[in-house]
């Protein structure tokens, strides 16, 4: 008989991020989960998420079925038994919910602390919370989101990849997508206009295709099956750390991705990229703040020269 496991993930905390808020969800990380499902290819799976995550997740072939994160959906997790809960949140209310589920054999991830109101690692996520908030851990952190996530729920992770539940049905159209946008709450990963000109202008004068993400239509910042068919007409991206980056690892294009205020890290590229960093690193860097407190972007010492330098050689590898 499969064993019934419930994931938690709805994006409102960041796995390796000790920031939290509570109503906005990072489509990344959520993204960036789906390589757990793996260990669960047998089994039934239950996924709780934000209605905003859904296309990343729906048809996935490896998820049973998908709930949004509500009144109605707690109240039906408050009667159903599972064999493991797997909450991959760290806010309060969240861990509490599911304490109250019943779990047959295992519960990993984070649970809640009715003594403090917090959220608490169960043992295997100890290292998952070190790495999140105590800041000199995270510097030195040298494994990646997949190797800890599995280590949390008792798995070793072998180099399995994202599952995107959507996938596009449209032809590759360029040879290269800028994808210049980052999300709000990490606003210091924004490479400047100006460098996003310059790259445009360089890999143009070499003959390639470019589509730019801020020069399409309105509706692929408002539609995220519209975002992705646009992110999949390119054979590769280049991108700041963002929604777009581990969007473009999922469809298995080449990647390079700009890194400066969050670790490079801890994002796996599989092969098929590689990270950017400032040249030369400031000391403070990473600092993973979404203010530069120093009034100098980091971002700003990552040139367009040695992204198009970096480019050249990506476009000239085999995978």
């Amino acid at each position: 008989m499969n064993r019934k496991i419930l994931i938690i993930k709805t994006g409102y905390s960041e796995i390796l991020e000790d920031r939290n808020n509570s109503r906005k969800v990072s489509l990344g990380d959520v993204l960036r989960t789906t390589p757990i499902l793996h260990l669960y290819k047998n089994d039934s799976v239950t996924w709780i998420t934000d209605n905003e995550a859904f296309p990343l997740l729906e048809k996935n072939k490896l998820i049973h079925k998908l709930l949004p994160y509500d009144f109605t959906t707690a109240l039906q997790l408050e009667t159903e038994e599972f064999d493991t809960i797997i909450n991959l949140e760290k806010i309060p209310g969240i861990c509490a919910l599911a304490d109250k589920v019943k779990a047959r054999r295992n519960r990993y991830g984070f649970t809640f602390n009715s003594q403090s109101g917090e959220a608490e690692p169960y043992d295997k996520a100890i290292e998952v919370l070190a790495v999140s908030s105590d800041p000199k851990i995270k510097k030195e952190n040298k494994k990646t989101t997949q190797e800890l996530l599995f280590k949390m729920v008792g798995g070793k992770w072998k180099g399995e990849e994202y599952i995107l539940g959507y996938i596009p049905k449209n032809k590759e159209e360029y040879d290269i997508g800028l994808n210049v946008f980052v999300g709000d709450k990490w606003l210091t990963k924004s490479w400047s206009f100006e460098n996003w000109d310059k790259i445009e202008n360089l890999l143009t004068q070499n003959g390639l295709k470019i589509s730019r993400q801020d020069k399409q239509d309105k509706i692929i910042t408002k539609d995220l099956k519209e975002y992705i068919n646009w992110l999949n007409s390119c054979k590769t991206i280049i991108s700041n750390d963002s929604l777009g980056l581990h969007l473009g690892i999922a469809l298995k294009k080449k990647v390079l991705g700009l890194f400066g205020p969050t670790p490079h890290k801890e994002v796996y590229f599989y092969g098929r990229g590689k990270a950017i960093l400032p040249e030369p690193i400031p000391n403070c860097m990473p600092c993973f703040k979404g203010v530069c407190e120093r009034g100098d972007s980091c971002m700003n010492y990552i040139s367009p020269k040695n992204v198009y330098e970096s480019i050249e050689q990506l476009l000239k590898s085999k995978k």
